[in-house]
C-alpha cells in the first residue's frame, strides 16, 4: 500500500521533510472466516461507510481447495469498491483465488513470499519486532510495514512504544507504515504519530454497538484534513 509519494520499489529511502500529513486509510481485518456468507453479507455497507484501503483477510483452518472457496466468496465484495483484498498468510493462495496479496509475520516469511507476489501483487509484513527487522523487510521490498501486531505469544508493545516506531519510522523512510489499533484511542494515537494506514479488527468486531458504528467511530476519530492516501500497486 502506497503512502509517502516518492516511494521506491525494493529498497529503504529517507523521507524528506513533510508538509501537511495526509488522512491515514483504514485496513480492516477480518475474524477468522470458515463460512464467508455472513461476513459477504456484513461488508458492503462497512466498505461504504468509511474509507477503507484494503480488507485482510484471516481464514479458519481448511484445506486449500475449501480456502480458496472462501477467498473468491468474499473477494467480489471487496474489490468491486476499490479496496484491495489482503490473504493473512498463504501467499501461494494469493494468484489461485484472485486476492491482490498477502500479509505475511517476519522477515523470513517475507522472503519466501516475495518471489511468489511480485511483482504483480501487494506483500505486507508484519511482527517486526525491533528497528533492524523493519528495515531488513522495507530493503527486501515490502509495500507496506504493520507496526503493533501481537507476537507469537500474543504479546504487543505499549500504546508508547508502537506510536514511537511508526512516528520513526514515518519520519525517515519511504514505504508506507500501518498502525493496528486495538481501540479508537491507539487508532488516534497511531494517527498523529504518522502511520499512513490503521489495522483494525477486535475494535471493529468486538464493539456492542456493532461494527458498523465501530468503523464509522473511528473513522471519524482519525480523521484529517488533508487528502487520503491512494491504494498502491505492488
Amino acid at each position: 500500500m502506497e503512502g509517502r509519494s516518492g516511494s521506491e520499489e525494493g529498497g529503504v529511502t529517507p523521507q524528506p521533510a513533510a508538509g501537511a500529513r495526509a488522512t491515514p486509510r483504514l485496513y480492516l481485518a477480518t475474524p477468522p472466516v470458515e463460512d464467508p456468507a455472513v461476513l459477504t453479507a456484513e461488508l458492503p455497507a462497512l466498505l461504504a461507510g468509511a474509507d477503507i484501503a484494503a480488507v485482510l483477510l484471516r481464514l479458519a483452518p481448511g484445506d486449500e481447495r475449501t480456502l480458496i472457496k472462501r477467498i473468491k466468496a468474499l473477494a467480489p465484495a471487496v474489490q468491486i469498491t476499490g479496496a484491495a483484498l489482503l490473504i493473512d498468510g498463504h501467499p501461494d493462495l494469493v494468484a489461485k483465488s484472485g486476492a491482490d496479496g498477502a500479509h505475511v509475520a517476519g522477515v523470513e516469511a517475507l522472503a519466501a513470499a516475495l518471489p511468489i507476489l511480485k511483482p504483480e501483487r501487494i506483500a505486507g509484513a508484519g511482527r517486526l519486532p525491533t528497528r533492524h527487522d523493519a528495515m531488513v523487510a522495507g530493503e527486501a521490498g515490502a509495500d507496506y510495514l504493520l507496526f503493533g501486531d501481537a507476537d507469537a505469544d500474543g504479546r504487543r508493545p505499549s500504546t508508547e512504544a508502537i506510536a514511537e516506531r511508526i512516528q520513526w519510522w514515518a519520519e525517515v523512510f519511504q514505504p508506507p507504515c500501518v498502525g493496528a489499533a486495538v481501540t479508537r484511542d491507539e487508532a488516534q494515537a497511531f494517527a498523529a504519530a504518522g502511520a499512513d494506514f490503521i489495522l483494525l479488527d477486535d475494535a471493529v468486531w468486538a464493539d456492542a454497538r456493532g461494527p458498523l458504528a465501530a468503523l464509522t467511530d473511528i473513522a471519524a476519530a482519525v480523521g484529517a484534513t488533508a487528502a487520503p492516501h491512494s491504494l498502491p500497486p505492488p
